[in-house]
């Protein structure tokens, strides 16, 4: 039997893939590579096997996801297949809710045929909202604020009512801010296009790739000014996509579960502690601050501990090392490896948050 890894060329998807296969599943992954390269999937059989399966393709499209379930024996799902850009999905929303969801109901739906019933969903703490009280638990009230945040918590409605209905067990795993690559620095986050996440703008500045690095917001209540986030290393938010497959063996219906490490940091010492792995400035500037943005939110990710035997173990500053490792080794990103023809950027495909 198999796991299937929609998204799996993505950034959090390969590094899933990873984990997976070193933990002795056998991987399938399957990605439009609409914001991924056929390279990254090299990379990610020269960390794991040359026989990897992959399928090219879109999560929305239920016939070819059958098809993979079938040719490969799939019995267990990872969802990721999405768009991920807070500021896009504003200027977009259309495109996010009909990515997002169509391939969410795709998978879904490829599922019920072959009553296949485990699957784990990338959610987001998107879907706090801007949170009253932090750090924030799976109890917190629910409040989207953003078209992309409104797209995974009607994705977790959706897998809500299918698990109440009996037709699936779903962990619904609520990440904060992954950051960070593989130690090995054969992966990282490669994106099309200009970076979403904050460590893939704030390397490219480092590197000089970028001019300088646009901090949204300077007045919100906190120590300095600029937004807390909760880094979470993406190899730790990996770990917890098996740790929540191992927990459905016994586990049924739908669970939220939130993905931190407990602590927030403004993005101000984010880009300090960035300047001294790098050892040199890394140019930066506050602008008003960007719809649909948070102020503050971090986890309360006890919950994980408790349900997934999960805990994250690495610090900040190996984030940012295990980053910085990759972007020095891939100023490109997988740009050199490419070997298949240059695409037009379209939506869909794998997410990094």
């Amino acid at each position: 039997m198999a796991v299937l890894v929609t998204g799996g060329a993505g950034y959090i998807g390969s590094h899933t893939a990873v984990a997976l296969h070193e933990a002795g599943r056998r991987v399938v992954i399957l990605d439009d590579l609409s914001n991924a390269s056929r390279a990254a999937v090299d990379a990610v059989r020269g960390l794991t096997t040359p026989d990897l399966a992959f399928v090219e393709g879109d999560a929305a499209d239920v016939g070819l996801v059958g098809e993979a379930i079938d040719r490969y024996e799939v019995d267990e799902v990872v969802h990721f297949a999405a768009s991920k850009s807070v500021a896009e999905s504003v200027e977009l929303p259309l495109a996010y809710f009909r990515n997002n969801l169509g391939s969410l109901l795709g998978v879904l739906a490829a599922m019920e045929d072959r009553g296949i019933r485990r699957l784990v969903f990338s959610s987001s703490c998107t879907v706090y909202g801007e949170p009253d009280v932090v750090p924030v638990t799976e109890a917190s009230p629910i409040g989207a604020v953003n078209p992309y945040g409104w797209t995974k918590l009607h994705g977790e409605q959706v897998l809500d009512a299918v698990a109440a209905a009996g037709g699936l067990d779903v962990m619904l795993l609520r990440y904060f801010n992954p950051i960070g690559a593989h130690p090995s620095g054969v992966i990282g986050e490669d994106p099309t296009g200009i970076p979403t996440n904050l460590a893939a703008l704030l390397m490219q500045v480092a590197l000089g790739r970028r001019d300088r690095l646009q901090v949204f917001g300077g007045d919100y209540g906190t120590v300095d000014g600029s937004a807390v986030r909760d880094y979470l290393h993406v190899v730790d938010l990996a770990e917890a996509h098996l740790a929540a497959l191992d927990a459905l063996t016994t586990r049924t219906g739908a669970t939220a579960v939130n993905l931190g490490t407990g602590r927030g940091h403004t993005v101000l010492e984010l880009v300090r502690l960035a300047e001294e792995v790098v050892g040199h400035p890394i140019a930066h500037e506050v602008v008003a601050r960007r719809p649909g943005d948070a102020g503050r939110i971090w986890a309360d990710p006890s919950l994980a501990t408790e349900v997934l035997g999960w805990t994250a173990e690495r610090d900040l500053r190996t984030m940012l090392e295990d980053h910085w490792r990759w972007c020095e080794s891939h100023p490109d990103g997988f740009a050199d490896a490419r070997t298949d023809p240059p695409r037009a950027p379209r939506l869909g495909g794998a997410p990094g948050s």
